[in-house]
């Protein structure tokens, strides 16, 4: 079996193979679409979780110039009928965004991916298509983020977004994440293009839950055993094991972990999910 990457998707695709073929090579591969053009990305290990799953397809051949060539065509054909299609929505008064079109390489189906708040009945979109392609029609309705893997965009940090460039999936993202790694709640800052919780607060957020463990909840009393001062854990410093404390006498900033007591026990992390009002 090699993996393959479809244009539509930076997700590997496993797929079986008679033959295998250098990573990067331009191939045929017979998916539940049809005929579409993909490019292998290496041979899957055998102890490679894929290497149990179901294949997606089957890998056909090398493709030709002529496969080339029609994938050319097809994807101009595919962009000329998507803004047709838009037009022609807009003149029926149909609240849809169409995302993107792609045709099998033997233009027998055409996926038509489109975003709409409501259920709405796009048949009346067909007309139009037939006036471009014989091509049956694959409604598919996406969310913002399989948008933003379709369209792409940059993300806060300057560079294309993940879920276009390399994220095998789109993993269900919590207020919760940014939460822990004591970020600022704030929705324009924690948002990416997509308008949903950016996918890239997932990648610390084990580790943040492991450092958490050894630091007392916000909010818990203890005291600082080199000056003697007790009061209020206001902030947590995960990544220095430190924690900011407020004691009658003012704040005492940076107090590490290993110089502290506290008065009402460290609740496990176990603990804190238990009860949706605690917050480190």
């Amino acid at each position: 079996m090699q993996f393959v990457r479809y244009s539509r998707s930076p997700a590997l695709c496993p797929v079986t193979s008679d033959q295998t073929y250098p990573s990067g090579t331009p191939v045929v591969v017979l998916s539940q679409r049809g005929p579409e053009l993909a490019e292998t990305r290496g041979e899957i290990p055998s102890d490679h979780p894929q290497a149990q799953q179901q294949p997606a397809g089957q890998l056909l051949r090398e493709a030709t110039p002529e496969d080339l060539a029609a994938a050319a065509h097809l994807a101009q054909l595919a962009e000329d009928l998507k803004w047709a299609l838009r037009a022609h929505a807009r003149s029926l008064g149909l609240k849809v965004k169409i995302v993107q079109l792609e045709f099998t390489l033997d233009e027998s189906l055409v996926t038509l991916s489109y975003s709409a708040e409501e259920r709405l009945d796009l048949r009346g979109l067909i007309s139009e298509v037939r006036s471009f392609t014989p091509a049956r029609v694959n409604f598919m309705a996406v969310g913002a983020r399989e948008q933003a893997v379709v369209l792409g965009a940059l993300g806060a940090c300057g560079r294309e977004n993940c879920s276009s460039r390399f994220l095998q999936e789109l993993p269900p993202i919590t207020i919760r994440m940014a939460r822990d790694q004591q970020l600022p709640l704030n929705p324009d800052k924690l948002s990416g293009p997509c308008g949903r919780l950016m996918c890239c607060l997932q990648y610390e957020h084990d580790m943040y839950n492991e450092l958490l463990r050894d630091l007392p909840r916000k909010g818990s009393r203890a005291c600082h055993t080199g000056s003697g001062a007790c009061g209020k854990v206001i902030k947590l410093h995960p990544l220095a094991a430190q924690v900011d404390l407020a004691t009658e006498s003012g704040l005492l900033a940076g107090v590490p972990v290993s110089e502290l007591e506290i008065q009402r026990g460290k609740p496990g992390r176990s603990d804190a999910q238990s009860s949706g009002k605690r917050e480190r």
